[in-house]
């Protein structure tokens, strides 16, 4: 600090922010603007080492309950017990993103019906309870024999898989008999360049848009499955559906995946995500640069909501 030495902290806040990919300096970021706020950072505050009593939540020696505010961004380590302790936690304070936003992002089918009822153009989608091969054949004849298998709390394109002939779905159907999932998902495939626009938005506002590519050897554009970023620019239209699918999920963070589908020649929101990345060092050096006003607006929020 500099300008604000003898700056009073009258607030404080909780921070599990992921620690890799440039994360540590984000955070730092984070901290500094927060302290120029008035506002202390505990960090490190992995509910995996959550405890409850009646006392409170206890986190390293941290009543969280006591807190002011809790920011959790760490996508790649979401137990079900810390999800659980999220949940209680979003009770006493708030939490960003809020509990039940995080969760409906989490849930594939739920986010897509609430989308869907607010008018905003999805995937056409269909869900049914694993024994009904019967309806889901019915469904990928109504699709032209091509359509999506995905676990509805998956992330990063773990466990999807394209199903194209009768022999596929018939091949997935053991596994999906043998697994503890109750429901099976499917999604109409949407013919587009394998390409996608993430545009991430923050307190309803644009923040950044770029993209990401398939790379020829598979359909996904995931990252973890080997699809890489690409820089993009989003136009207005773009804009506004990533802005009203965050405010239909209640999110005060998201990232939107949209695809353009080329048979219907419109853009459609593929999925909504509740702990979208910031941009890596590497991602930085070629372009990426709104990690700041990311940081800036993420910052304003927690600011407005912690107020005394």
């Amino acid at each position: 600090m500099s300008a604000n030495d003898s700056l009073v902290c009258d607030r404080k806040v909780g921070v599990w922010m992921y620690q890799n990919s440039g994360g540590p300096e984000i955070e730092q970021k984070l901290i500094l603007q927060l302290l120029d706020r008035g506002i202390n950072s505990i960090t490190g505050l992995d509910l995996r080492f959550a405890e409850g009593s009646k006392e409170g939540i206890l986190c390293k020696g941290v009543n969280m309950t006591e807190l002011d505010a809790f920011f959790s961004y760490n996508a790649g380590e979401q137990t079900v017990a810390q999800v659980y302790m999220y949940q209680i936690l979003s009770e006493f304070i708030p939490t960003l993103n809020n509990y039940k936003a995080f969760a409906l992002a989490e849930d594939k089918f739920q986010s897509n019906m609430l989308l869907a009822k607010a008018g905003i153009p999805t995937s056409d989608f269909y869900l049914c309870h694993k024994e009904e091969l019967s309806a889901l054949n019915e469904q990928f004849e109504k699709w032209h024999n091509k359509m999506v298998y995905k676990p509805v709390d998956g992330w990063g394109g773990n466990g999807m898989a394209l199903i194209e002939n009768k022999s596929v779905l018939e091949t997935l159907m053991p596994f999906i008999n043998r697994s503890d999932t109750r429901s099976v998902y499917v999604e109409r495939f949407i013919k587009n360049d394998y390409s996608d626009f993430r545009v991430d938005i923050v307190d309803g506002q644009f923040v950044a848009c770029y993209g990401r590519k398939a790379n020829g050897r598979d359909w996904r554009t995931n990252i973890t499955s080997g699809g890489s970023v690409i820089l993009r620019e989003a136009n207005d239209e773009i804009i506004d559906l990533a802005i009203r699918a965050t405010a239909a999920l209640n999110l005060e963070i998201g990232g939107v995946d949209i695809l353009y589908d080329e048979e219907k020649e419109e853009y459609v929101v593929l999925e909504v995500n509740g702990i979208p990345a910031f941009a890596t060092p590497e991602q930085e050096e070629m372009g990426l640069d709104f990690n700041d006003r990311k940081i800036d607006l993420i910052v304003n929020m927690i600011d407005r909501i912690t107020k005394k």
